[in-house]
This record gives C-alpha cells, structure tokens and sequence, in this order.
C-alpha cells in the first residue's frame, strides 16, 4: 500500500494576508449584534458571506438565512448579505415594513453607487462579473435597464451597444485580477472611449490574497485553497494557483482534504478566501499535520488593517453617541 504521508521534513507555508477580509467580519458582527440585542430568531437574505462553517455558526446562534423576502414574517428584522441587493429588494423591505441592517460590504455599495451616477449620466454599462452570483444580481439591480453582463472576453465579441460615446464599466469586486485585466483591455480595444470606475472595482483584499497566492506557489508543490465551493474569491485563489502550474485544491472542513494531494509533499501552500475563518484554517493545518507535516512558516505579505463601522442601529451606545 503507497505511503500517502508527506516527506519526513514537510512544512506548510501559511499565505499572508488570508482569511477574513474587512466586510466579512463587519457582515458577521452585524448578525451576532443584531441576535444580541433583538434576539433570535434573525433573518438574513441569502447566506450573509460565501462560507459554511460561518453559516453554520450563525444558524446555531439563531440566524435564519432565506432566499427570498416573502420567507420573512411582516415587522421582522432581516439582514442583508455583504454581496448586495438590488433596489427592488430594498423596496419590498420597506413596503412590508420590515427592520432592516444591510450588511452589504462598502466596497460593493460603492459599485453601486457608481452604477446609479453612470445611468443618471446617460451611460450605457457594461457589467463583469459571474452570472447568477448575488452580487452581481445586486449590482444589475440598481438600474432599470441599460446593462449587459460580460464573463469573458469571448463575450465582447457579441455586445450591441446603442451609443459606444456613452459607454462605461463596472466589475464584480471579488474576480480574477488577471483576467479582469485581460477582459478590460479588450473592451478598451473595441469601445476606446469607454469610461472606466475612478478607482478599480475588485476590491484589495481580493487583490492582496490573489498577491499572496503569486508569491507562495513558486515555493510550494501543491496549495491548499480554504473555502467553500460557492465563494467566488476563493475559487480565484484555486484557479490561479492552477494557472502558476501549482496543483490546487479547495476545501471547507479538515475531512476534505484527501492523503494523496499531499503524498511525499515537502511543502503545502495554505492559504483561505476572504470569506474563510482563521479558526477553520488552523484546523486544516491540524489536519496536515496528522497527515505528517512537521513545520508550520508564516510567509511575507501585506498586514491589512482596514475595518468599516457598523450600522448605527447595531453600534456600541458611546460610539452612536
């Protein structure tokens, strides 16, 4: 039978920075606040961040995760997720009189906001992005209208737009940053006059683990990717690692993770999404270790410190003051 530890000296190489990013942790805080002080049961649309483990947790402290609004009793608070929504969905919020905390990450609400000042302004816009992906829904839902999505470059190809003068872009803020790059260029070579976002759209911490990822995958022989198979950043973690000729996997819980992608390994690239607890990442390194890692190596990387306020409903009495 194949031995499927790995070599006698291995060491995992933990990615720096990994793990929650800003809008994550605000997102979270906002629920575990919000079932403080109101009390369970809490409704929130949609998962609140691309990530089991941390769902899980929540429904467990009371958290109700819906698909839809109508799944909410009238007079309810709910929660919006950090992906965004669209304006009809605040709308239906309000009209049924529904206590509503929006969890909706900045940087997204930015996006949002410069969707409304584009189509105010007349402009056509181009949408890219991840069909199906909440935010995605939530950034198209701010207009009526006066949208396309576009996934790929073969996508560009295929676009009618009624006035390329008034044309401009938008992103989804957890993509690929290579080939958001490579998409960008594209539909600067066929609409040159297009407008583009004051400040790019993929959000830094997606740019920082993709970073991070670039710089761990020339030391390591295979990468660990923590995250659930719904989370877009971490699914880019995984494709890019592939895409450096690092062979890469993706998991959400200890058990997952399989002997033979680590087989005679001497050194394990661990990294996690931004939607990814730091609690669920040292189980996995648990998990490698049971499997014969021996060293554990923080790499180098960027320390981020950004944190985003809460809403004033859900903020400490002193700070609301």
């Amino acid at each position: 039978m194949p031995d499927l530890t790995t070599a006698p000296d291995a060491e995992i190489l933990m990615a720096q920075p990994r793990g929650f990013c800003a809008g994550v942790d605000r997102a979270i805080e906002i629920v575990e606040r919000a079932l403080a002080r109101f009390g369970a049961p809490i409704y929130v649309r949609h998962e609140i961040v691309h990530n089991a483990y941390v769902v899980a947790d929540l429904r467990s402290k009371g958290a109700v995760f819906v698909r839809e609004l109508d799944e909410v009793p009238a007079g309810a608070t709910v929660i919006f997720s950090a992906h965004g929504v669209s304006r009809d969905v605040r709308e239906d919020a309000a009209a049924r009189g529904l206590h509503v905390f929006d969890a909706t990450c900045p940087l997204v609400t930015k996006v949002h906001v410069e969707v409304s000042k584009m189509r105010a302004e007349g402009c056509e816009i181009v949408m890219i992005g991840h069909r199906g992906h909440p935010e995605v829904e939530g950034t198209m839902g701010q207009a009526n209208g006066g949208m396309v999505l576009v996934e790929t470059v073969d996508d560009i190809a295929r676009l009618r737009i009624a006035d390329p003068a008034r044309l401009a872009y938008v992103t989804q803020t957890t993509l690929s940053v290579d080939e958001t790059r490579e998409i960008v260029a594209a539909l600067k070579a066929r609409y040159p006059q297009i407008r583009e976002p004051k400040k790019q759209d993929i959000c830094y911490a997606t740019q920082n683990r993709q970073d991070a990822v670039k710089f761990m995958a020339p030391q390591v022989e295979v990468v660990i990717v923590v995250g659930s198979p719904n989370s877009s950043n971490s699914n880019r973690l995984r494709e890019l690692a592939q895409r450096l000729g690092v062979p890469a996997y993706m998991v959400d819980a200890p058990e997952q993770v399989r002997p033979e992608w680590i087989a005679g390994k001497r050194r394990i690239g661990l990294t996690a999404g931004a939607s990814a607890p730091e609690a669920l990442a040292q189980s996995i390194v648990e998990r490698l270790r049971a499997l014969g890692a021996r060293q554990v190596r923080a790499l180098e990387g960027i320390e981020e410190n950004m944190a985003f306020p809460l809403p004033r409903g859900l903020m400490p009495a002193s700070v609301a003051a």
